[in-house]
């Protein structure tokens, strides 16, 4: 029952990102390559029309999250507690940057809500890596110092960074130099995304100038990734193990890599669904690899006086895991009837449909 409901919050997890992944690499192109009003306004809209929807997914993995493994929710919602916090707030400012800004005709006004929207966008890509970067690199369970553990096993809480700014200090903070480049890996990776779904959805002017942007953004994804590889074995030499041990599990690093090299030929791809699927692949290879990398453990103790989180010590008893899968396929039904019926309104070009204001 703990696979089940770790694989089923793991898909829910990943669809997440590919959805609302899609809005924030909107935004970081409305930020970086929008010069025209008229662009600004259909990337917006690209956007706009979706991102509510595409963020039930991140409460419906949150609500899953509760119900199966209460321990790690208690864990991470405590410990990442300033991170959490400014993730909210940039939720926040992204969506009143699109919902407000055609309120008003004012250039003004709609040049302060393009900035919320576009800076909330490339920060919030940023923090979700780093989030991963910590999962996959460990915290300090306990509050473990000197030998002495301060805090329960479970329990931990990190600063934003510490004086060192180093992965394998005592007490590692939430940004440092290795959990930075998975930062810097999500957001070009989600740059790429959101430039497919504006190809995809819009007839935007700079849809052409994007696909030499994408190619160019996927020359340097393929030198973070490799990079990110080499520092990963630095600050965790036994990463890569569970590749070693269960080979079958190198598929999720070759559907990475296949959507990877396929990015290469953006230029020749004649159907835009073909490159939106194929960065689509990288959000789900990097996602998959990653939690296959770490199986069965969720979030890795980086001292050795408490042993790490997985989804055995963390899961609800089997009772309550057996009543959180009756109203879990529940609602996960009712999710896929809202994401069909929103895609099949929202469906081919939205260039002229109303947003609404």
């Amino acid at each position: 029952m703990e696979i089940f409901w770790y694989i089923a919050i793991g898909i829910v997890l990943t669809i997440f990102f590919i959805l609302d992944g899609y809005d924030f690499g909107a935004g970081i192109i409305h930020l970086f390559f929008a010069k025209k009003e008229k662009d600004k306004e259909v990337i917006t809209k690209s956007a706009g029309l979706f991102w509510d929807s595409n963020e039930v997914w991140l409460v419906a993995a949150g609500g899953m999250l509760f119900m199966a493994f209460p321990t790690f929710y208690a864990s991470v919602f405590s410990g990442f507690y300033l991170p959490l916090i400014i993730v909210l707030w940039l939720i926040v400012f992204r969506a009143i940057g699109l919902e407000f800004r055609g309120q008003f005709k004012y250039q003004m006004w709609k040049d302060i809500w393009d900035k919320s929207f576009g800076v909330s966008s490339i920060l919030l890509a940023l923090f979700f890596g780093i989030a991963l970067g910590n999962i996959v690199r460990g915290v300090n369970l306990g509050g473990v110092n000197n030998g002495i553990s301060v805090h329960e096993g479970h329990y931990f809480f990190l600063p934003l960074w510490d004086s060192s700014f180093s992965p394998l200090a005592e007490h590692p903070g939430v940004i440092d130099w290795f959990t930075i480049i998975i930062g810097l890996i999500s957001v070009v990776t989600l740059a790429i995304h959101g430039a497919n779904w504006i190809i995809l959805k819009t007839n935007s002017t700079i849809n052409g100038k994007l696909k030499g942007i994408i190619f160019k953004l996927n020359i340097a994804l393929t030198i973070l990734t490799i990079f990110s590889l080499l520092v990963w074995q630095k600050v965790n030499p036994y990463a890569l193990d569970n590749f070693n041990e269960k080979p079958y599990l190198l598929v999720f690093p070759l559907i990475y890599l296949t959507g990877l090299i396929g990015m290469f030929f953006i230029k020749k791809i004649k159907k835009d669904s073909h490159a939106f699927a194929l960065s689509t692949l990288i959000i789900v290879g990097g996602i998959t690899s990653s939690l296959a990398s770490l199986f069965p453990v969720i979030l890795p103790s980086v001292n050795d006086t408490h042993e790490h989180l997985t989804i055995y010590n963390t899961a609800a008893s089997e009772y309550g895991l057996s009543v959180a899968l009756t109203w879990g396929i529940i609602g996960f039904i009712l999710l896929i009837v809202y994401f069909i019926v929103q895609k099949r309104l929202m469906a081919g070009k939205i260039d002229k449909m109303d947003y609404g204001h």
